[in-house]
């Protein structure tokens, strides 16, 4: 019987130890379905979908992972022996069939590439005019890009970023356009030598090459792509960038006439005058701050001005009008009555907005949402109290931090107002903050930060310097307020209601009054 007893014991020895080895390879091949990499530099895999939860580990930039779940903004993943919640918009997709590339066109010669996104940080290199580069990763003011092997950071503010989706089979593709009208519109080639594709691709094949100086029938056009007629017989795609278009009938939406308009002066040294109104149009001339030239009428974000014997293109964002100086000057024309803004113009910047979402809270808020709801019910207040209210943005776009700037400059604002609300990796910090940069701006944050403080009850951490690009590049007098964490889930309860941002609006239009009160 002990006999038996030992032979069924090895027998079952040997069946366990042929299972395991199974039990593991199905596991590995389970793990092996990783779906998503990390693209952020570091990536923190949390307990719960938000900022306040804990980190279980962190990650690095390129690791695989395996998407299980989903909330918001959050994804719950599996890597490795952990399992937990990490931020969307630091991964991204592997799977080749949805793969999106990307690539970044320098719009200026002699852009610096450099080792972190920080106009402080070691060039590693420059981009001249033209250059192509793999994007990597964008972050706010900066893209992450591959050129040649070297990998650095560039100012989006210059390149122009392309994006297509790549085919992952030959199969013949129908493509729909959805580009404006075309026609009687005509291409001409910039460049000594440009590739003919056979779709806007710039890893389709190859199909024939035109000259500088060649000039062709637009059949359509596709984001920065353009179908042209090369031959009798023949049509392809260039890339718009490498050319300049022209048209029997000239576009002029959003027009206004020269006499209305009057002038520009450009705000930055080095600004980019353009043939056509767009970012990926060929630079014609660089010119620096303080030169001013006629206006001829207006294209989209772009004035169209006198320069020479031709015309040229400028963005909006980058001068200063005659107009707007003007109508300002109207406004502060009246004198200002005790207990009004009357006369005064104030730029209130919603932080974020569009593809920038901001921070995102534990139960999901995202900032971009709040800040806008917050700026649109503090401008009704400055607004009944006389004030003219400029809003850098009024819908859930994405507008530039320098743009957000030059408006206030623009206007020659009295004041420029930017809404946050904070956030951090410790859940238990809380209280607002108002921030200033250089001794100009102080006495406007102390007064905006008294106010607040008189309405609200949130943890008061003070008036404090902050080299925020908002405050940094401004002219006018800036403050950058924060308002509460959302990474405290507490305080993102309190902070996301009606009632407190009623009373933060309050406070603020408060210490705009009382400040002007005693500085005219």
């Amino acid at each position: 019987m002990t006999t038996k007893l030992l032979h069924l014991t090895i027998i079952f020895v040997l069946l366990l130890t042929i299972t395991i080895p199974s039990i593991h390879d199905d596991q590995k091949a389970l793990a092996d379905t990783s779906d998503l990499k990390v693209t952020g530099t570091i990536l923190h895999m949390r307990e719960g979908p938000g900022l306040s939860y804990p980190i279980i580990t962190t990650l690095e930039e390129g690791d695989s992972l395996t998407s299980i779940g989903r909330e918001g903004d959050w994804i719950q993943v599996k890597t490795g022996e952990y399992e937990g919640w990490v931020a969307s918009w630091l991964t991204a997709s592997t799977n080749a069939e949805q793969a999106i590339a990307k690539t970044v066109i320098s719009q200026v010669d002699r852009l610096n590439i450099r080792t972190e996104p920080d106009i402080s940080s070691a060039v590693l290199g420059q981009l001249s005019t033209g250059n192509q580069a793999i994007l990597i990763k964008e972050s706010g003011e900066w893209a992450k890009i591959n050129w040649n092997g070297l990998v650095g950071w560039v100012s989006s503010s210059y390149v122009t970023i392309n994006e297509t989706t790549e085919k992952t089979s030959d199969e013949k593709v129908v493509e729909v356009s959805t580009s404006k009208d075309s026609k009687g519109t005509t291409f001409t080639v910039l460049v000594d030598s440009l590739n003919i594709r056979k779709k806007s691709d710039l890893t389709a094949k190859k199909i024939g090459t035109v000259s500088k100086g060649q000039t062709f029938k637009v059949l359509t056009q596709e984001h920065n792509w353009v179908q042209i007629q090369y031959n009798d017989k023949k049509t392809g795609w260039v890339y718009s960038f490498y050319g300049t278009f022209s048209n029997a009938v000239k576009a002029t939406s959003k027009t206004s006439s020269a006499k209305e308009l009057e002038a520009v002066t450009i705000i930055y040294n080095g600004t980019n005058l353009r043939t056509d109104a767009t970012t990926a149009a060929e630079v014609v001339e660089r010119v620096d701050a303080g030169e001013s030239f006629q206006i001829v009428g207006t294209k989209d974000d772009f004035y169209e001005i006198q320069l020479d014997d031709k015309t040229a293109f400028v963005a909006n964002w980058v001068v200063s009008t005659s107009k707007n100086k003007s109508l300002a000057n109207e406004e502060k024309a009246e004198p200002r009555k005790k207990g009004t803004l009357n006369g005064l113009t104030i730029v209130v910047d919603a932080g974020h907005g569009g593809n920038d979402h901001g921070t995102t809270g534990q139960r999901g808020t995202d900032e971009k949402n709040i800040t806008l709801k917050t700026a649109s019910l503090l401008e009704s207040k400055l607004s009944a109290a006389g004030a003219n209210v400029v809003m850098t943005r009024e819908s859930d776009e994405y507008v530039a931090l320098r743009k957000r700037v030059s408006i206030g400059h623009q206007y020659e604002a009295d004041a420029f107002i930017s809404l946050h609300y904070d956030a951090t990796d410790n859940s238990s910090i809380s209280g607002f903050t108002t921030y200033y940069l250089n001794g100009n701006q102080k006495g406007l944050a102390e007064s905006i930060h008294s106010g607040l403080a008189s309405k609200i009850d949130l943890k008061d951490r003070g008036t404090q310097q902050g080299n925020y690009l908002v405050l940094r590049e401004n002219r006018q007098k800036a403050v950058l307020i924060e308002l509460g964490f959302l990474s405290n889930a507490s305080e993102e309860r309190v902070i996301t209601t009606e009632k407190f941002r009623e009373q933060a609006t309050l406070g603020i239009y408060q210490g705009i009054l009382d400040y002007f009160e005693v500085n005219e």
